[in-house]
């Protein structure tokens, strides 16, 4: 029988996305928070969550998204919450 032409099969780790990976998407992705204002850091289920948002509801939801995630075991929600629209442009720019 001839030798098979086709490539070996990826590695699984390849094919799977990072923990980063993950919580950026969920964050940016959801209706209910500014996934562009939070930072992420992410290593071994440890997620750290930094940024500014507007309101204490928004705060807690991106924690709630992220504690759904496959892989997370611990969170950190450092993301302070700025009342005021115009400070946080401020702030960023």
């Amino acid at each position: 029988m001839p030798a098979s032409t086709l490539a070996p099969p990826a590695p699984k780790a390849a094919l799977r996305t990072t923990l980063h990976e993950r919580v950026e998407n969920a964050l940016v992705t959801s209706p209910y928070t500014s996934g562009r204002r939070v930072r992420i850091e992410a290593e071994e289920g440890a997620v750290r969550l930094h940024g500014r948002v507007e309101s204490y509801f928004e705060k807690q939801m991106a924690q709630e998204i992220v504690r759904r995630l496959d892989g997370v075991q611990r969170i950190e929600n450092l993301i302070e919450v700025v009342w005021l629209r115009g400070a946080i442009a401020a702030s960023n720019g």
